[in-house]
């Protein structure tokens, strides 16, 4: 077992078929089949099932991808540390839900240390990679929430995951419409008077986690879903099609992206709580250290 075949797994679970995995990676199928068949032989399990229809993942095989998604992403953080050309640069890593303060205090900590020469991340992705990210050491330091009705199984995986979660700010539900909406001048509204419109909701991608949610309301069932996992697509959504989307009413003016949208109190109640995570037991940067002096300047908790 190597570090490329367990890559190569990565891309075939990730893909259709096994000819779409093989031209991403740049090989041949039959070279790729055999470095699998080779893998699974060495493990002694079956990591997937061909069909005429394709490719998936078996039983054992879903509970190995656990395993290498952990073990890839602990190599490509020392590949990048240790034996990439960046190896004399400072580096800082922040993985994020879509919380544009998270933003604002990354900038932050760029402009007060400012070091010679550095590579800095900032990932704005799904909860659980949130999670995974900080677990794997791949970031310092996550940004993510939880609403009462996805409270249990985010506690939980915070002590899966040996994670610390502190509290930042507890914010109401708040629809965001574009302005030109008809409802956008309402002080309040209810779901129901949404009931019209698409909600435009952001992409978890797992089936049957909408406990991972980063929005309110999680558990209810709308009308008219549409799922993006592109803010600027969501914006274009949103406008085009007079839809929705449900957040925590923090909209900033200076962020292009989101100029023209109207954040509307939601009746309904399922307010959010969001913090930062870092593993437990973990020594910060000095950049992680300023970067959570920054995110307390937004605490109101």
């Amino acid at each position: 077992m190597n570090i490329t075949q367990l890559k190569y797994v990565l891309e075939i679970a990730g893909s259709s078929s096994m000819r779409e995995a093989a031209s991403k990676l740049y090989v041949t199928q039959p070279a790729l089949s055999a470095s699998i068949r080779e893998l699974e032989e060495e493990l002694g399990i079956l990591i997937f099932e061909r069909t005429n229809k394709g490719i998936s993942l078996t039983g054992a095989g879903r509970e190995f991808l656990v395993y290498v998604k952990k073990a890839v992403g602990q190599y490509e953080i020392l590949e990048d540390r240790y034996l990439s050309k960046d190896m004399d640069k400072e580096h800082f890593s922040v993985s994020t839900q879509h919380y544009n303060f998270a933003i604002k205090a990354f900038t932050e900590v760029i402009k007060q240390l400012n070091p010679d020469k550095y590579v800095f991340s900032i990932h704005e992705t799904k909860t659980r990679e949130v999670l995974e990210d900080v677990r794997n050491l791949k970031s310092e330091v996550g940004i993510v929430s939880f609403s009462g009705t996805t409270e249990a199984v985010i506690i939980k995986l915070f002590r899966e995951y040996q994670l610390e979660f502190t509290p930042l700010m507890r914010k109401e539900a708040y629809i965001y419409v574009w302005e030109n909406h008809k409802l956008a001048d309402r002080e309040e509204v209810s779901i129901a008077e949404m009931k019209g419109y698409p909600c435009i909701s952001f992409d978890q991608e797992e089936e049957g986690t909408f406990y991972l949610t980063e929005e309110a309301m999680a558990d209810y069932s709308f009308d008219k879903m549409i799922k993006s996992d592109d803010r600027a697509t969501s914006m274009e959504l949103i406008h085009d099609l007079s839809g929705y989307s449900i957040g925590s009413g923090m909209l900033s003016q200076d962020n292009a992206i989101l100029r023209g949208l109207k954040a509307v109190k939601l009746k309904e109640e399922d307010p959010l709580v969001i913090g930062y995570i870092i593993r437990k037991g973990s020594n910060l940067s000095t950049y992680g250290q300023l970067y959570i002096e920054e995110l307390l300047k937004y605490k109101d908790l």
